[in-house]
C-alpha cells in the first residue's frame, strides 16, 4: 500500500528573476529548527547587501510535534525579536504562528518573501498478501560526494547556467534598480553632495556664501550620519524646523526694529530676547561667568574656576536652550491626530535624540559662522576661517551634537516612561551639560601642556560620541515603533 507523506519547503517567490525563483526551495527539519537570517550558523542565509533590514538570525520554521489528520506535519514560524518583525499573509507576527499551505512569509518590510508549501513523496508502508512487488522509488543520478562538507543555501541562489546575453535591466541598471536608489538611501545625498560642489565652485569669489555652504554640507552631513544611525523615519523638514528653530533664537535684534526704544550710543543690535533672558538667569544670577585662564603661581591653575564657569554658563545654558525645540515639538505634536502626530511630535528616545541633534546643528552653524570664524578672518585671513570653520563643524558629531542628542534620549524617555519623569529629566541634563564643561574647560589647560589639551580634548570627545551610540542604541531597543524601523549596521557581521 502506498502513502504520500508531506514535508515542508518555504519556496522563494521575489527573486530578481524567474530563474532564481525556479532553483529557490528550501527543505524544512521536521526534527529540528530552519533557521533564516544573515549569519552563516543559518539554513537559509539572506544577503544583507539586498536586504538589509534583515537581522543577522531574524527567525526560524520548526515542527511543532503535532500533525493534521491526514498524517502531516505542522509547522510554525517564530520571530526571533527580529529588528524589523515577521509578516505572515502582510500581518507581522507576534512570536510563533502556525503556517498553513500557501501562506506567505516576509522578512522584515518588503524583504525576502517565501511561499509555505507541502511536498508530497510517496512511501510504502505496509503490503498486501498478494505476492506483488511495490512500486519502486523515482531514481534519480547519485551525485559525486563532495570533497567539503555541505554550505547551506544562501540567498539570492546563483543559476544553474549563465546566460551569454545581456538583459535589459542588466545594460541600463539605472532604470531597474531605482526604487532600491531611494530606498537604501544612497541617491538624495549623492545628489546632495553634487549640488553642493558645484555651488562651491560657483561661490568662490564670494567667501560669505562659500563657508555658508560648506558648514551647511558638513553639518547637515553629520545630522544625517545620526539619523542612519538611528534608525527611525523622520520627515527632514520637522528636522529643519528644529534647525531654524534654534537659530531664530539666536539671531541679535536690529536696535530699529523697536523704534520705542532709545539708542544714545549707536547700538546696531540687541540680544535675542530669548537668549537675553538665558544670559541673566545663567551668567549673571548663577555662577556662569566664565572667567579669563591664568595661573595663581607658578605651580597652581585656577581650572576648577573655568570648569564651574563652563558648566552654568556654556552646559546649563546651551543645553536648554537647544533643548527648546524638543519640549516644543513634543506639546505640539500632542495636539495632532494619528499618524501626524507620531511623524512629527516628540513621542519617544528616537524622537529625541533627532531632533535634539537637529537643534544642536543650528546652534553649531550659528556660533561658528557669526562668532568664531569673523573672528579668524579678521585675525588671520580667509584660510584661517575656513580651517577653523571644518573641525568645528565636523566635530559637532561629538560636540554639540552629542550633548544634544544625550539630553534628547532623556527627554523622549521621561515621555515614554513618564513616572520617574524629573528624574529622568536631571540625570540626562546634568550628563549633558557636565560633557559639555569638560570639553569647554580643556582649552583653559594650554598654558600648561598643549598635550594636556589635546589629550582632554579626546578624551571627552571620544566619552562624548559614546555615550551618544549608547543612547541611540538602547533607544532603538525601546522604541514602539521598532518593527517599522530600517536597520542599521555600523560593523561587518561576523
Amino acid at each position: 500500500m502506498v502513502n504520500d507523506r508531506q514535508s515542508g519547503l518555504l519556496r522563494l517567490i521575489s527573486a530578481q528573476s524567474n530563474a532564481d525563483a525556479a532553483q529557490s526551495c528550501y527543505s524544512l527539519s521536521e526534527t529540528g529548527e530552519t533557521a533564516i537570517g544573515r549569519t552563516a550558523d543559518c539554513q537559509v542565509i539572506i544577503d544583507s547587501n539586498l536586504y538589509g533590514g534583515v537581522s543577522r538570525r531574524h527567525a526560524v520554521v520548526q515542527p511543532t510535534g503535532s500533525r493534521t489528520p491526514q498524517g502531516a506535519p505542522i509547522w510554525q514560524i517564530c520571530d526571533l525579536n527580529s529588528a524589523n518583525g515577521t509578516y505572515v499573509n502582510g500581518q507581522k507576527i507576534q512570536g510563533c504562528q502556525t503556517l498553513n499551505v500557501g501562506d506567505r512569509v516576509m522578512f522584515s518590510h518588503n524583504g525576502p518573501e517565501f511561499l509555505f508549501e507541502h511536498r508530497a513523496t510517496q512511501l510504502v508502508d505496509q503490503f498486501v498478501a498478494t505476492g506483488s512487488t511495490p512500486p519502486a522509488p523515482p531514481s534519480y543520478p547519485s551525485p559525486t560526494p563532495p570533497s567539503s562538507p555541505p554550505q547551506p543555501p544562501v540567498y539570492p541562489p546563483q543559476p544553474g547556467a549563465v546566460s551569454n546575453q545581456a538583459s535589459v535591466s542588466q545594460l541600463f541598471p539605472v532604470v531597474s534598480a531605482r526604487q532600491d536608489l531611494f530606498r537604501k538611501g544612497y541617491l538624495v545625498p549623492g545628489i546632495l553632495t553634487v549640488l553642493i560642489v558645484v555651488s562651491l565652485f560657483i561661490s568662490q569669489g564670494d567667501l560669505r556664501i562659500y563657508i555658508f555652504l560648506l558648514a551647511f554640507y558638513l553639518g547637515g552631513g553629520g545630522l544625517y550620519f545620526i539619523y542612519r544611525f538611528c534608525g527611525k523615519k523622520k520627515p527632514w523638514w520637522v528636522l529643519l524646523l528644529a534647525v531654524f528653530w534654534t537659530v531664530i533664537m539666536l539671531i541679535p535684534i536690529p536696535a530699529n526694529a523697536f523704534p520705542f526704544i532709545s539708542n544714545p550710543e549707536g547700538v546696531r543690535f540687541f540680544n535675542n530676547p530669548i537668549l537675553q533672558i538665558f544670559i541673566l538667569i545663567f551668567r549673571d544670577i548663577l555662577p556662569g561667568k566664565v572667567m579669563p585662564f591664568q595661573r595663581v603661581d607658578s605651580s597652581e591653575i585656577n581650572y576648577l574656576q573655568q570648569l564651574i564657569g563652563h558648566f552654568f554658563g556654556a552646559g546649563l545654558m546651551e543645553e536648554l536652550l537647544k533643548a527648546i525645540p524638543i519640549f516644543g515639538l513634543y506639546v505640539f505634536g500632542k495636539q495632532l491626530r494619528p499618524p501626524n502626530r507620531q511623524r512629527v511630535g516628540v513621542l519617544e528616545p528616537l524622537d529625541g535624540i533627532l531632533v535634539g541633534a537637529a537643534s544642536a546643528l543650528g546652534f553649531t552653524i550659528y556660533e561658528t559662522l557669526f562668532q568664531y570664524v569673523p573672528l579668524a578672518i579678521e585675525s588671520g585671513g580667509a584660510l584661517a576661517g575656513v580651517q577653523l570653520l571644518i573641525p568645528r563643524v565636523l566635530g559637532s558629531v561629538a560636540g554639540h551634537m552629542a550633548y544634544s542628542g544625550i539630553f534628547g534620549y532623556f527627554i523622549g524617555l521621561s515621555i515614554l516612561k513618564p513616572s520617574q519623569c524629573w528624574k529622568t529629566l536631571t540625570i540626562g541634563y546634568l550628563i549633558a551639560s557636565s560633557l559639555h564643561a569638560f570639553w569647554n574647560a580643556s582649552s583653559g589647560l594650554a598654558s600648561i601642556s598643549v598635550v594636556l589639551v589635546v589629550t582632554s580634548l579626546l578624551v571627552v570627545g571620544v566619552l562624548s560620541y559614546a555615550f551618544l551610540a549608547a543612547v541611540i542604541l538602547k533607544a532603538r531597543q525601546l522604541s514602539p515603533t521598532r518593527s517599522q524601523n530600517f536597520a542599521t549596521r555600523i560593523a561587518p557581521p561576523n
